[in-house]
Order: C-alpha cells, then sequence, then structure tokens
C-alpha cells in the first residue's frame, strides 16, 4: 500500500473534482502514483468514496486491451477500473449530455460470469475463465474525460481516477457462444448512420477471454476475485467515439448483435 496521507489525498483530489465537473487535471505530483500499483491504492480509496454515490460495485472493466487504444492514450499496458449499480443500462437507452463533462463511448464484448473466479485458484487461462461465462453481450462502455488533454496524458492518473468508467449499456445476452470465433467477431460502430470505427474481437489481448483471464490474474495478485454475476467489459477494439446531444450511436457485432445509444 502506498502512504496511506498520499492516497487519501489524491482519491479526495479525484472525488472533488467529479463533483465540481471539473475539466480534467492530472493528480498534483506530491500525491501522483508512482506505479501501476499506486494507481490501483488511489483506485480503491476513490471508489469509497464514489459508493454512496453509484451503488455497490457491479463488475469491472478492462482499458487498453487493444492496440488502437494503447496509441491513442500512449500507454502500452492494460488495465482496470469498476463498473458500479447506478451506471448499468440496457440497449436501447436514452442518456442525458447534460449528465456528463464529455461523454465518450467504446464499443466492447461484456462478459456475465455464472461462477467465481477466486484469486486462490490463479494463475487463469482462456480454457479456465471460459467454465465461468454465462453469457455475452454487445456493449458500449460510457467514458467520462471530463475534456482531457490527450497529448499530455499521464495515464497512471486516468487509472487512478477508475479509467474514466462512467457506465456501461448491454445488449442482449448470448448463452450458446461456446462455438463462436470470439477472435473473429467482426465489430462496426456508427453514429448518426455514419461508420464511425470498426474492430474484429480477437483485438483485445488476441481474445475477449483472454482479457478476461489477464483481469481475474490481475486482481489475484492484489488478493482480489471475480465473483459470479459481475459484469466484465474486455476492452474496446474501436477508439472512443465523443456524442454530444442528439447523436444516435450504434454498435454491431457479429455474430453476437447489437447495441444502441441515444443521446438527449
Amino acid at each position: 500500500m502506498a502512504g496511506e496521507d498520499r492516497v487519501q489525498q489524491a482519491a479526495q483530489f479525484l472525488h472533488e473534482a467529479h463533483q465540481a465537473r471539473a475539466k480534467y487535471q492530472p493528480i498534483p505530483d506530491a500525491f501522483a502514483p508512482r506505479d501501476i500499483n499506486e494507481a490501483y491504492d488511489i483506485q480503491e480509496a476513490f471508489h469509497e468514496l464514489l459508493a454512496p454515490e453509484r451503488g455497490a460495485m457491479v463488475g469491472y472493466k478492462i482499458a487498453l486491451t487493444t492496440p488502437v487504444m494503447q496509441k491513442m492514450v500512449g500507454f502500452g499496458h492494460p488495465c482496470s477500473g469498476v463498473i458500479f449499480a447506478s451506471g448499468v443500462h440496457h440497449s436501447p437507452v436514452t442518456i442525458k449530455a447534460s449528465d456528463y463533462v464529455r461523454l465518450g463511448a467504446e464499443c466492447e464484448i461484456a462478459v456475465l460470469l455464472s461462477a467465481d473466479l477466486p484469486a486462490a485458484s490463479a494463475p487463469y487461462n482462456r480454457d479456465m475463465v471460459s467454465k465461468a461465462v454465462a453469457a455475452l453481450m454487445p456493449a458500449f462502455e460510457l467514458i467520462e474525460d471530463r475534456d482531457a488533454d490527450y497529448s499530455n496524458l499521464f495515464f497512471l492518473g486516468v487509472a487512478a481516477d477508475n479509467v474514466w468508467n462512467a457506465g456501461v449499456v448491454l445488449g442482449q445476452q448470448v448463452t450458446d457462444w461456446q462455438g463462436m470465433d470470439l477472435a473473429a467477431a467482426s465489430g462496426v460502430m456508427t453514429i448518426n448512420g455514419q461508420p464511425a470505427g470498426e474492430g474484429k474481437g480477437g483485438d483485445a489481448l488476441g481474445h475477449p477471454l483472454d482479457a478476461l483471464a489477464w483481469l481475474a490474474n490481475t486482481l489475484a495478485e492484489r488478493g482480489k476475485s471475480l465473483k459470479k454475476d459481475m459484469i466484465v467489459m474486455t476492452g474496446s477494439i474501436v477508439t472512443t467515439k465523443f456524442l454530444k446531444q442528439g447523436d444516435q450511436a450504434h454498435f454491431q457485432i457479429n455474430p453476437l448483435g447489437e447495441v444502441r445509444l441515444t443521446v438527449a
């Protein structure tokens, strides 16, 4: 654990910035995370401050599982954040632009777990985690980057800021996914009917379930376990697209289906 005072100062800084809807600013050097473990220490303290407002933690997001996203933010390693109950939406959904400083959407395959993946059983591989998957869903992750400047981004600070998760939009559950070639699954995003990006399921660490195994193993290193009924977002196969009032976003990933989002 990083110095408790520094961790709490950083968590408080993030919480106050979100409450004030302030433009994104890096965590001050005096208590900024110095490595990814410190970033997670701060993130966990930040979660404790968010929980009374956002509800129970119901799952995890994995960020930067794809080369396009790593290139976008200039950080070459995956990391994770959590999903809170208040942020879970089901497609089709309308959300308010006014609830966000700057709303982004990312295109992903989401996993619903049917069993625990306890830390004690790590390390996990794709085959092991696949046995704990109840369903897959096409999904949007909602991103709140608070109008950050990507040209000068210290990503450890973003990791501490719950990797900017602002919720998820889930499509229909697909329970008979076992015979599907998830690495080859082809996804296309449109905004207002116009092409906005595309990718394949294998862009996320080679396979979406490899991303799930990465998460289970990374959490295990910190003594944490994935639990039955959790949602896991496996990483965006399209770079973040920012949405404004009036936009209609659609993500189709074959053979899993589609997800729709309207911004009011």
